[in-house]
């Protein structure tokens, strides 16, 4: 007797294909990369409200990202998804002193912030606490950050920015 071989010719081989691709796109969105489209001005001139940015999920499990990557987190009001830059880790101490951050006490160089805006701005010393990041807008007028809701803990980071356009 002859086998019978499932080809993509055949309507229930189509079917299967589709439905294989489109597990592929739903898998490779939850769980690796993801289109988000950027719903506030809170990280502009970087990265301008309507902007689509593609984010890494798979990075949620590498560990704590690094002070200037642009990470996706939960908004602790809305649970709305919200990009922000990490500009201190775990361990490190930060303030913001007349517009300017200072990480361990040296001023950083942030040529995506407009000095305009944020001349006159001050937030006291902290210390970012073990498994936590400090993450701020660069439109920091009108961002809403950990200078409102305190340092993230790395477990709520939903994922790392892997392109902002």
């Amino acid at each position: 007797m002859g086998r019978r071989q499932l080809t993509t010719s055949t309507p229930v081989g189509i079917a299967v294909a589709v439905l294989l691709g489109v597990a592929a796109v739903l898998g490779l969105r939850l769980w690796v990369v993801e289109p988000l489209t950027v719903a506030s001005d809170s990280m502009a001139p970087t990265v301008a409200q309507g902007s689509t940015v593609l984010v890494g999920r798979w990075q949620q499990a590498a560990g704590s990202p690094d002070a200037g990557q642009l990470v996706v987190l939960r908004d602790p009001v809305d649970g709305r998804s919200m990009l922000k830059r990490v500009v201190a880790v775990a361990g490190q101490t930060l303030a913001i002193r007349d517009g300017v951050l200072y990480v361990d006490e040296v001023a950083v160089a942030e040529p995506y912030v407009d000095p305009r805006h944020v001349d006159g701005t001050f937030f006291g010393l902290m210390r970012v606490p073990a498994g936590h990041v400090f993450v701020l807008g660069d439109n920091r007028a009108v961002s809403i950050d950990s200078r409102d809701f305190g340092a993230v803990p790395v477990e709520e980071l939903t994922g790392l920015v892997l392109w902002a356009g």
